[in-house]
């Protein structure tokens, strides 16, 4: 039996894709071996990565300055890929909303001089802070974001003010479940592990005129974009099973009808949660109520001992991975675009009866 798997990420994707996956695992489409056994340089995988694309390109209208890159090493290896490859300057400006812009931040601070122009961390990232007017570094090659904070639920609705600098944003785990408009962003990336495939792939969407051969000393051949840009992302074996699988999400988003339809979705989802927990006496969010996420809602009782409860009697009735991130506590739902929204009822349903049974 499947659960309701609200994992941070990895985490739930569409059934569909499981089945057709698994329909094409031994023989795909008549070439008589699985994704996992063939080759990157062959027709068929070729179609598999340039249709994986072209569908990536249609969902996001993603123009035609700018690249799609499918990589590797998760947002992580963003965090040096990008200082790396943009710091001509070597300053970067950074906004500190949570624990992987901090992270970006710190990696930053080992190529050049990495300005924290605003955080959120002095009340927990539980907000966003105010980016309208920030002091931009004069000589600063970019501005870095994590637009949605996984671990603390906080979302930027309205993009910094960044005076002209190329924005940077890590969207792991906004990625697809809205449009966005990709011309306000020098470069786009995200992990794929939460809202569009199994992880190990990373997804980087950056504008022609910021990939350069000119990059700092001692870059790594495999960390420089003008190496899989020329290349298109087939400089080495790439993370071809898990292209596929994002492939697949890319054909069942538009099928879904696009990101319009999945942003009215999600907000559909997320209202279900977000209102019950307003009105709660057991349960309450952690997140100021304009910064809050369509996908990541942490949520707290206020006592460690119900909290742990909680999460034992909802793993024990079927909703999985709902602990909260360590330095939240409490729980967290993850509902990304695969999560089905008869799952939210549910849980918010279980969540009624905790309380009843427990305020």
């Amino acid at each position: 039996m499947r659960v309701y798997n609200f994992s941070a990420g990895p985490a739930v994707l569409p059934e569909e894709v499981l089945k057709e996956a698994a329909d094409e695992m031994l023989d795909y489409q008549g070439s008589g071996m699985s994704v996992m056994e063939m080759s990157h340089r062959s027709k068929t995988f070729e179609k598999i990565i340039n249709d994986a694309e072209a569908d990536l390109r249609e969902l996001m209208n993603i123009p035609d300055n700018y690249k799609v890159l499918f990589l590797q090493g998760g947002a992580s290896s963003q965090f040096a890929m990008i200082p790396m490859n943009l710091m001509k300057n070597k300053v970067a400006d950074y906004i500190v909303t949570g624990q992987w812009a901090k992270k970006a931040y710190q990696e930053a601070a080992i190529y050049g001089k990495a300005n924290k122009i605003a955080s959120s961390e002095d009340k927990t990232f539980s907000y966003i802070p105010d980016c309208s007017d920030l002091p931009i570094s004069e000589d600063a090659d970019y501005v870095y974001i994590c637009e949605n904070n996984t671990i603390y639920g906080t979302k930027f609705k309205t993009l910094p003010n960044t005076k002209g600098k190329p924005l940077v944003a890590d969207v792991s785990s906004c990625f697809l479940s809205e449009p966005v408009d990709v011309t306000k962003y020098g470069l786009i990336y995200g992990g794929v592990q939460k809202n569009v495939g199994p992880a190990g792939v990373v997804i980087v969407i950056i504008r022609e005129d910021l990939i350069t051969e000119d990059v700092l000393p001692g870059t790594p051949t495999m960390f420089k974009y003008k190496i899989h840009a020329d290349n298109g992302s087939l400089y080495n074996t790439p993370p071809a099973y898990g292209i596929y699988i994002c492939g697949k999400v890319f054909k069942w988003l538009k099928k879904q009808g696009g990101l319009e339809a999945m942003k009215a979705h999600n907000e559909k989802k997320a209202k279900i949660l977000y209102d019950y927990l307003d009105k709660s006496r057991l349960f309450k969010g952690t997140v100021r109520k304009e910064d809050r996420s369509l996908m990541n809602v942490p949520f707290v009782t206020g006592s460690e001992e119900l909290d742990a409860k909680f999460v034992k009697e909802a793993t024990a009735a079927g909703f999985v991975n709902l602990k909260g991130h360590r330095t939240v506590g409490g729980m967290r739902a993850s509902i990304y675009n695969a999560m089905p929204i008869e799952g939210v009822e549910k849980l918010v349903e279980f969540m009624r009866e905790f309380e009843k049974n427990n305020a």
